[in-house]
Parts: structure tokens; C-alpha cells; sequence
């Protein structure tokens, strides 16, 4: 395991610079690789916006979290899914690019949400603040999702599910973290990669 500082991170993003993130990407990745890993992942969802600089330059693979959340909602059957995360995330092409290919529809928050959501993210969560009102706003939002048609979210932030869970979601979940870590676990243990 290893990470830049999300300060470091956050410089780039900032300056909505994908090449420099994907520079601190490919720096834990050659660490990772002289340590021994046979394959790499990033559970930050927003980060992997810049995949298209660190995937040709890697010396490793990497298990994409997008592709593994598009996998997980076509096993479960769900053809239209909320998207929720960061602003950088939820307007870039990273869950399109996953789900588009394989016929399942996803619907963005609106700008608005968009806004209070990145806010709740950055103002909260990432401090780890839970509230009540951060809860019942994503409820909101959820259930807006749910009348325009999404059968799932995805919770396409690491922080999120510390919030917003099965239990209390309007729309059956989709954890890209918690999904993501199986899938790392199962790709691991499996005979093809031994």
C-alpha cells in the first residue's frame, strides 16, 4: 500500500491537472512494483479520471474500480444507476466510459446536487463529520434518482458509505470501495493470477 498526501492530490485536481495526478499514481505504482505487487488499485473513484496517463506507463495493472462496480450492476441486473461522488467525478467520464459499454444507463445529480454534494464530501465527510442533515440530504437526492428512473447508485466516493449505506439508501447501493477491495481479494486468491 501507498499514497501521495490528499493535499498532494488535491494541488492537482485543483488545477484540474490529470497528468500530474496521474504522476503521483505512477509514482506509488513503481514503489508497489519493487515491492512485489502483481497488480495495483486505487479506491479513490476521482482519481481515476487520469487511468488514460498512468494505465500505458504502469508496471502493473491495474483492476479499474469503475469497471468493477459496472460488472457488479450487471450481475445484480440494474440497467440505470445514480451516480454520486465528487464534482470532478460525477462530471467526468469515468463510470460512463464503464457502464455505456455495457448497456446500463446512469444519470448524474443535477447541478445543484452536484454542488451540495461535493461540498458534504469535502466540508464533512473528509473530516469525518456525519450528520443527520448530510444523511437526509443524499436521501433526497437518491430519491429524485429513483423517480427519474435509476434501480441502484453507486457510491462513487471512499467516504460516502460512512453515510449512506443499503439500510438507509432509497436505491439499493453500489459501494465502489467495499466492491472494489472484493474484487482486489478475489483477483489475489485466483488460480489465474498465481
Amino acid at each position: 500500500m501507498h499514497s501521495h498526501s490528499l493535499a498532494d492530490y488535491v494541488t492537482y485536481l485543483d488545477r484540474d491537472d490529470w497528468q500530474g495526478v496521474g504522476e503521483l499514481m505512477l509514482s506509488s505504482a513503481e514503489k508497489l512494483a519493487r515491492a512485489g505487487a502483481d497488480f495495483l488499485i486505487c479506491p479513490d473513484n476521482t482519481i481515476h479520471q487520469a487511468m488514460p496517463y498512468v494505465a500505458p506507463r504502469s508496471p502493473r495493472p491495474w483492476l479499474h474500480i469503475a469497471e468493477v462496480v459496472a460488472e457488479q450492476a450487471r450481475a445484480r441486473g440494474f440497467t440505470r444507476l445514480g451516480l454520486t461522488g465528487t464534482r470532478f467525478l460525477v462530471q467526468s467520464d469515468v463510470y460512463p466510459g464503464q457502464l455505456t459499454p455495457r448497456g446500463i444507463d446512469y444519470l448524474r445529480p443535477e447541478p445543484s446536487e452536484r454542488d451540495e454534494i461535493d461540498r458534504l464530501i469535502w466540508e464533512e465527510l473528509v473530516n469525518g463529520r456525519i450528520t443527520a442533515d448530510a444523511l437526509a440530504y443524499f436521501q433526497r437526492v437518491i430519491e429524485r434518482m429513483k423517480r427519474d428512473g435509476c434501480d441502484a447508485v453507486v457510491l462513487g466516493c471512499t467516504e460516502i458509505p460512512l453515510l449512506v449505506n443499503d439500510g438507509n439508501s432509497p436505491l439499493p447501493t453500489l459501494d465502489s470501495t467495499r466492491l472494489l477491495a472484493r474484487a482486489a481479494l478475489h483477483h489475489a486468491v485466483s488460480p489465474a493470477t498465481t
